[in-house]
């Protein structure tokens, strides 16, 4: 189950070693919803290679708004505590899976 964050000590914190994700959400988001099940399952499969977060955009915007996310559902990559990337929008489980295996890769490899 991903790691619910609030603050931006927390994120700072969660995403200092190594990749981790974190899922902007909404409760009132159709796609966010549909977003959760590909998302646990993923973070199934590469829970002990990507730390998986996730946090709610309604209770934290401005925490959203420096991470420049626009719409939901969005997700930022972090490479040891950096935000090199985001992607947002509903994604397949298929598809988020070999984005997610190119960035383990790509971390594997530098």
């Amino acid at each position: 189950m991903a790691q619910t964050v609030t603050t931006q000590v927390q994120i700072d914190e969660a995403t200092a070693d190594g990749l981790s994700v974190i899922d902007f959400w909404a409760p009132w988001c159709g796609p966010c919803k549909m977003m959760e099940p590909v998302l646990d399952q993923l973070e199934a499969s590469y829970g002990e290679k990507i730390h998986f977060l996730k946090m709610n955009v309604d209770d934290h915007q401005e925490i959203a708004e420096q991470y420049k996310v626009m719409s939901i559902p969005s997700l930022v990559v972090f490479k040891n505590g950096k935000a090199v990337e985001k992607v947002s929008g509903y994604y397949p489980k298929e598809k988020l899976a070999n984005y997610l295996q190119a960035k383990v890769t790509e971390s594997e490899l530098a």
